[in-house]
């Protein structure tokens, strides 16, 4: 069993110990050493336990980035709860849904409010003088298994399910990262991380790396792309975690002030820059090594594998649309899709070259960074012999490298996050004049994939595009809010009455050149 010692908390007690001045945070205007940091999150700690919460219950944390942010998560981690992010676009209803399902004690967040569904809400992390609780910390659970953070993630169905991830699977994730050549953080940097805490992308490849290794992170609250090359040349950020999102932001700064020069200052003293959560196209991954003098790494990563599988860190050969090959210590299958089953047997591949030029075939991944399946019993998690099925398909070329093809799945990934069509249907299907819906992903050169919703309309009813907008955003944070919108007369079905998303597929409806806005009839609005 992984000792308790694998918890984030624990490893910024240990930097505290280390390199107690060192810079820990830069927020805006907050800097915090590592020691300072420290005792804020013992300060934290304490109010927790304060408030009555034992080990083993639920807190869920709805903050933007921040040292509130921190305090909050690393404070109620040291109190041996168990954390739940929130995505601070969720709406009522969807943080209604969470706080519901992983029957959480406590919300924190930006601002007073009264409870909601019943959990009560704090303004920012609760704090006390008194000291720290005095049991250890993870006293009565098994960090292999019982999770420090229920990261919540689209599933089959179509509601988001909490991922159960481990101290200890956080941790192993940490160590197979760092053991890349090279590592992608390191003790000296000053890391940027504009990407939201409460993904795992975030958390763990982010911050967590940084308490790992007792590195400088430099957190903003919001993306601002102007603002934060302005930081980035201010801190001299020496590592970047991006997006594509991010970078093709970046690119716009200094298309609008025509001249590379925002893009050389602010990449003047950056070391290593890294993008995942979604493909990099190569127009971007070019433009970035030619205007801004810096070669981006693309990862693959998944919540479930918390959250990096592969890089072309791990192979030392930076290609544009690729993903790399597996990090140290994780395994990786191309399987059948259809058998799964290897695609070859030398298409097993637990070290980069070797894989074969074959596929494409599902990603499937095994490693101590898996997490233990969906709360609250476990079900979705790894197979009897320790592999996961990704719902990624991918190909090798003939380097060995990864190149993601699609998905297998119906899930519609924008800039990073999971949609699932059947929870957006849901709220569409409840507009009074919508008979039906399907969605489905398009192409977007911004975000990866957008969301286009297919309607049939009730007899004799109208349906304006910004109508059936502004009463999906009602109900769903923005990213799931379809972008476009087409109105047909009736929509294609399965032999088992299900709407066909494949068949609206086939009719071209998933291509990206369809005008994106829509009312009744045929046609897209």
């Amino acid at each position: 069993m992984t000792d308790v010692g694998s918890s984030l908390s624990v490893l910024v007690r240990a930097a505290a110990q280390d390199r107690a001045d060192a810079p820990a945070v830069v927020a805006g205007e907050e800097r915090l050493s590592w020691s300072q940091l420290d005792a804020q999150v013992d300060r934290a700690a304490a109010g927790y336990a304060a408030r009555g919460l034992t080990p083993g219950e639920r807190v869920a944390v709805q903050l933007p980035n921040g040292v509130d942010w921190l305090r909050a998560t690393l404070g109620a981690l040291r109190a041996g709860l168990v954390v739940v992010p929130v995505n601070t676009a969720y709406t009522d209803p969807e943080l209604e849904y969470l706080l519901t399902d992983s029957g959480a004690s406590l919300l924190v967040a930006a601002d007073d409010r009264p409870p909601v569904a019943g959990v009560p809400v704090v303004a920012g992390p609760p704090v006390d003088d008194a000291p720290p609780p005095a049991v250890p910390e993870g006293a009565g659970r098994d960090p292999d298994t019982v999770p420090a953070f229920l990261s919540y993630t689209s599933g089959t169905t179509g509601r988001p399910r909490g991922a159960m991830l481990s101290a200890a699977a956080l941790r192993a994730n940490q160590e197979q990262c760092l053991r890349m050549d090279p590592p992608p953080v390191q003790p000296d940097d000053r890391v940027l991380i504009v990407l939201p805490l409460f993904h795992v992308y975030g958390l763990n490849a982010g911050f967590g790396l940084v308490a790992a290794t007792g590195a400088c992170a430099v957190l903003a609250e919001s993306f601002d792309p102007v603002g934060s090359l302005e930081v980035m040349a201010r801190e001299e950020v020496t590592a970047v975690l991006g997006a594509p999102p991010v970078f093709q932001a970046w690119l716009a700064v200094a298309d609008a002030a025509g001249s590379d020069a925002v893009l050389r200052r602010a990449f003047a003293a950056v070391r290593i820059a890294t993008s995942g959560a979604a493909p990099l196209p190569e127009e971007v991954w070019t433009a970035m090594r030619e205007r801004a003098a810096v070669t981006v790494w693309e990862g693959y990563g998944l919540t479930e594998a918390s959250p990096v599988v592969a890089s072309t860190l791990a192979t030392g050969r930076a290609k544009p649309r690729c993903i790399g090959g597996p990090i140290p210590g994780v395994e990786l299958q191309l399987r059948d899709t259809a058998l799964h089953e290897p695609v070859e047997e030398e298409d097993e591949v637990s070290t980069s070259g070797d894989l074969a030029e074959d596929g494409p075939g599902e990603i499937w991944v095994r490693g101590a960074n898996l997490f233990s399946g969906y709360w609250p019993d476990g079900v979705g998690g790894p197979d009897a012999e320790g592999w996961l099925a990704t719902g990624d398909l991918a190909y090798a070329d003939e380097d060995g490298d990864l190149h993601l093809v699609d998905r297998r799945s119906d899930l519609i990934l924008v800039s990073g996050f999971n949609v699932y069509p059947a929870e957006v249907e849901r709220v569409l299907d409840a507009h009074p004049a919508v008979a039906e819906s399907a969605v489905i992903g398009v192409p977007d050169p911004r975000t990866g994939a957008a969301v286009r919703a297919v309607v049939a309309l009730r007899p004799g009813r109208q349906l304006g595009f910004e109508e059936l907008r502004e009463h999906a955003a009602a109900s769903l944070a923005r990213y799931k809010v379809p972008t476009s919108v087409h109105v047909l007369g009736a929509l294609p079905h399965s032999l088992t009455g299900k709407v066909s998303r494949a068949r609206l597929r086939e009719l071209g409806l998933a291509r990206a050149d369809e005008e994106p806005t829509a009312s009744g009839g045929d046609g897209d609005r």
